[in-house]
C-alpha cells in the first residue's frame, strides 16, 4: 500500500474512535438525569463591586 493510503486509514480510524468516545460520553452525561440547580443556601455569597466617583463640587479651588 502507498504511504498516503496508510495515513488516511489511520487518520480515519482515529476519527471514528474519537467520534464513538464522544457519543459515549454524551450518552453517559445524559443518562445522569435532569440537571437541577443547586439550592440557594448552598451558593456562595456574591460580592458587589461598586465604583466611587469624586464629588465635582469639592474639587474646585
Amino acid at each position: 500500500m502507498e504511504r498516503g493510503k496508510i495515513v488516511a486509514i489511520i487518520t480515519g480510524a482515529i476519527s471514528l474512535l474519537l467520534a464513538i468516545a464522544y457519543l459515549m460520553l454524551v450518552q453517559l452525561l445524559d443518562f445522569r438525569g435532569e440537571m437541577i440547580p443547586a439550592p440557594q443556601s448552598q451558593l456562595s455569597p456574591s460580592i458587589e463591586i461598586t465604583s466611587a466617583t469624586p464629588d465635582i463640587n469639592s474639587l474646585t479651588c
